[in-house]
């Protein structure tokens, strides 16, 4: 890139950050905490930072959990966005890639340009990128060529989704990246919905194995959505819920993930029919196998006799015993 040029990215930057464009421009107000709050050039034309064998160990070790979880979202990913010459990371909540997916014969440009496992993509470190600046917005962005505050990351289109964690806390980025020049909107559409979808199936297997004695259930929300998922346990007390469930039932915050009978959490959302028919049907086939006996029929289900004695009077089928 010819000094010109660098200077003329420069120049823009620094414009639209005088022109106070900050307040109504959530891009310009990544360019304004790049330059103000953590004081870099966008100018400079510094490699990214890059983190020692010993330190990328560290930082893995730290991810293994949702590591396990991602490994086949990540070549699924892969595989649909290959024809666009990008690579697939997947950093943690420090900005740092500790897993990538590409193609080996790309490997050398985008080791050259950062995007490789180790090197520090955090908004403080690099300005405006697709990696940091997801992480502290926490949305779904793409940052697209010139969009980036470094002129050195110019040439790069990077689409980042956020991953939160089974407590709902951001935990990691999911980011494409590719050096084409003829990413067209529409396409940069279809990569973000193949980032979406990757997340939503991450943070719901990092959310099974972070309850593996529960039963996971989709929660009962006005809008249905895939993502929003409940940790029950065997007495159907709430024992976690994803940031998606808790979004949904933010009306009682202080309530999502504590110990809690779904019945409070839910309030007027209700199973549906179909589900309260199935539940119904096998209530009854457990108490003629008993005799009509509920601590044998509760014995038989695997639940406790007061959680049965509640299942059968939610039901209408409650028994003397």
């Amino acid at each position: 890139m010819s000094s010109q040029e660098v200077a003329r990215h420069a120049d823009k930057v620094q414009t639209a950050i005088s022109s106070g464009e900050a307040a109504t421009s959530a891009l310009v107000a990544s360019w304004q905490r790049s330059a103000k709050l953590h004081r870099l050039d966008p100018a400079e034309r510094r490699l990214p930072n890059r983190l020692s064998d010993r330190e990328l160990e560290i930082s893995r070790q730290r991810m293994e959990p949702l590591l396990r979880a991602a490994q086949s979202s990540l070549d699924r990913l892969c595989l649909a966005i290959g024809r666009i010459g990008g690579c697939v990371l997947l950093a943690d909540r420090d900005g740092i890639p500790v897993e990538r997916r590409g193609a080996a014969g790309d490997d050398d440009t985008f080791e050259d340009w950062g995007l490789w496992t180790g090197c520090v993509w955090s908004e403080e470190s690099e300005g405006t990128n697709g990696i940091g600046t997801c992480l502290v917005e926490q949305r779904v962005l793409t940052i697209h060529r010139h969009q980036h505050f470094f002129t050195r990351n110019t040439a790069l289109s990077c689409t980042t989704a956020p991953i939160f964690d089974h407590e709902g806390q951001v935990a990691a980025a999911l980011d494409v990246s590719t050096g084409r020049t003829d990413m067209t909107e529409g396409l940069v559409q279809l990569v973000a919905m193949a980032v979406s979808e990757a997340t939503r199936r991450i943070e719901a297997e990092n959310f099974r194995l972070a309850f593996p004695q529960a039963r996971i259930v989709v929660a009962p929300t006005a809008e249905w959505t895939p993502n929003a998922l409940l940790a029950i346990d065997a007495d159907d007390i709430v024992i976690g819920a994803t940031r998606a469930a808790r979004q949904a039932y933010r009306h009682c915050d202080g309530l999502i993930g504590q110990p809690l009978p779904l019945g409070g959490l839910t309030g007027e959302a209700r199973f549906d029919d179909e589900l309260r028919q199935a539940e119904r049907a096998i209530l009854e086939r457990a108490l003629q196998r008993s005799g009509g006996n509920v601590t044998a029929a509760a014995r038989q289900l695997g639940v406790s006799r007061a959680t049965l004695h509640r299942k059968l009077g939610k039901l209408g089928l409650e028994r003397p015993n």
